[in-house]
């Protein structure tokens, strides 16, 4: 009942409602004078028949024979009464069962149950909620960053301006505001001025919008703006965003790093503290073939190789793990150790042939500008001819054409090239041309975007050496921010997780506690009592109050909370 004046103050405001009020409302006029009309006729055939009823009698009949209630009390006697009476039973079978039930649910209970759906959207967050994290839009990087900050209990709320919407995220377990995104009402009532971090995930216009509203309630809060246009950056910095995110670039540079073309240097993937992560491929090195112990990397640089990619899994790497072809072993260490690998490569220069890049669009142009940064020469490859004047001032090679044509993609040297990176927003496009380029050139490292991590297997059951989504990056950049950290891009799937040692650990030795053996996540270093110790040894004993620095997926995470004390 508490809901009863909002729920008629919305039938009364809402223009669709009195339209639906209308409606309905002439249905029942209609119903009316066909009953009036029905009763008159039933009192003239009576008089015609010579029997007297009243008129109480002629809409007691009406009412009982347009119901097909038929209690047979009154009749007629005459063949006019009763073609008359299968009229009005036909008109009321088709009046009262069918049309006046659906006409009801339509105009009048469907919008009614809207109505008490509407008014169950939360409005404001509780006065006691302090450092949430504000989500504009709940796509499918909204999903996944809900899934994460949940995961690592990090309170966070939903705008949503369909309070419908907002009443089924809230059924569904989602925190979750109902608002205009571009009202400063909307923001005060999640009480944004207490939040960790607002992120606008939505179009550049509307970002914009939103970063100006955001900045007229507070000036602090940090504000995450995603780009889609490189010219929108200026303008969302203007507007006051803390940070402004161009995805499709960063997605472009990510791939780049992943590609075996000009210098062979290892990739710096991120640190922590003093910890820094890095991969390098052995393609066309001295180093494929040999198990990790042959290659005495530990004892030239003493870096410890903590797993090795293989076609897009992330493998744990042990003394006797044999790199192959296209391995890409991740290695931890400091800065001083990654340069010392880099010294190794020197001897390995690439060869001259271009990396092909299949896809003009921004994704692609940002690999190919990375590229040519890495001192790789580069061949682009699109379908639209207006694209041309474009990628000839980023790739020394522009081939126009239809990539699945065999005389296109052989005439941009597939059979030749060092790598291969597709970067089409389609993902089935991706996976074709994928097995495509695999047929026509098996040695190439192939990389490729993705737009939905459902497709992840597939692309690398289809040939593919490393992938990754745009919602993936995504979600790892901001949970970075969120944790106030440096990104670290692993890849598809797998992250960097800090995680308290758990306490029936404690005391152990790191190879005792066998969480390698049991999870598949790989230890890449151990904090505690202010210290981090970096590349643990196995012997390393697990101390109270300590936390540990894995690599994995969020699968492998969830196996570690879940592990319990063996007897």
């Amino acid at each position: 009942m508490k809901f009863l004046p909002s729920q008629l103050a919305y039938v009364l405001d809402n223009g669709e409602m009195k339209r639906n009020l209308s409606a309905l409302a002439r249905f029942v006029a209609i119903l009316v004078i066909s009953i009036a009309l029905f009763s008159a006729g039933f009192h003239a055939i009576m008089v015609f028949e010579g029997q007297e009823h009243s008129w109480l009698t002629g809409l007691y009949w009406t009412l009982t024979v347009m119901s097909t209630l038929g209690f047979g009390d009154i009749t007629f006697e005459s063949d006019l009464g009763r073609v008359f009476t299968i009229v009005v039973l036909v008109y009321g079978i088709v009046m009262l069962l069918i049309v006046a039930p659906f006409t009801f649910i339509r105009f009048f209970y469907a919008p009614w149950l809207e109505a008490q759906i509407r008014m169950r959207a939360p409005r404001a967050l509780e006065a006691d909620v302090e450092g949430h994290v504000i989500i504009c839009g709940y796509d499918e990087i909204g999903q996944g960053l809900v899934a994460r900050l949940k995961e690592l209990a990090i309170p966070c709320v939903i705008v949503e301006p369909d309070a419908a919407e907002a009443a089924v995220r809230h059924s569904e377990g989602v925190s979750v505001v109902t608002g205009r995104r571009d009202a400063r009402e909307t923001y005060e009532a999640m009480q944004v001025q207490k939040a960790r971090l607002v992120i606008a995930n939505l179009g550049d216009a509307e970002n914009t919008n939103i970063v100006l509203t955001i900045r007229e309630v507070t000036s602090d809060v940090p504000v995450v703006a995603f780009a889609e246009a490189v010219d929108s950056i200026d303008v969302l910095e203007l507007a006051g965003a803390t940070h402004v995110v161009p995805l499709k670039e960063h997605l472009g540079a990510q791939l780049a790093v992943r590609v075996a073309g000009g210098n062979q240097t290892a990739h710096r993937i991120g640190r922590f503290e003093d910890l820094v992560i890095a991969e390098f491929p052995v393609h066309g090195t001295q180093l494929v073939g040999r198990t990790i112990r042959d290659t005495n990397l530990r004892r030239l640089t003493g870096l410890n190789v903590v797993g090795v990619w293989e076609r897009g899994r992330l493998e744990p790497a042990g003394p006797e793990t044999v790199l192959h072809e296209h391995s890409v072993p991740v290695v931890v260490g400091t800065d001083e150790q990654v340069t010392d690998l880099d010294a190794l490569f020197v001897i390995y220069q690439e060869t001259d042939v271009p990396v092909l890049v299949i896809g003009g669009g921004t994704v692609g142009r940002s690999v190919g500008k990375a590229l040519r940064n890495q001192g790789a020469r580069v061949t682009m490859l699109d379908s639209d001819p207006g694209l041309r004047s474009e990628l000839e001032e980023i790739a020394d090679c522009v081939v126009i054409g239809d990539a699945s044509n065999l005389q296109t993609v052989k005439s941009a040297g597939i059979e030749e090239a060092p790598s291969v990176v597709l970067t089409t927003n389609d993902d089935a496009t991706n996976i074709f041309l994928t097995v495509y380029c695999r047929r026509l050139n098996d040695e190439a490292h192939i990389v490729s975007r993705i737009s939905h991590d459902w497709n992840l297997e597939a692309i690398h059951r289809a040939g593919a050496d490393f992938a990754l989504s745009r919602v993936s990056l995504a979600i790892q950049t901001l949970i970075s921010m969120v944790l106030d950290r440096e990104l670290v891009v692993v890849g598809e799937g797998t992250e960097l997780f800090v995680e308290p040692i758990p306490e029936h650990m404690i005391g152990k030795s790191l190879e005792a506690s066998e969480i390698g053996k049991k999870t598949g996540l790989n230890v890449i270093g151990i904090r505690s009592n202010g210290d981090f110790d970096a590349n643990p040894t196995a012997s390393r004993e697990l101390v109270a109050g300590g936390e540990l620095v894995m690599l994995g997926t969020s699968e492998q995470r969830r196996h570690f909370l879940t592990l319990k004390p063996t007897t």
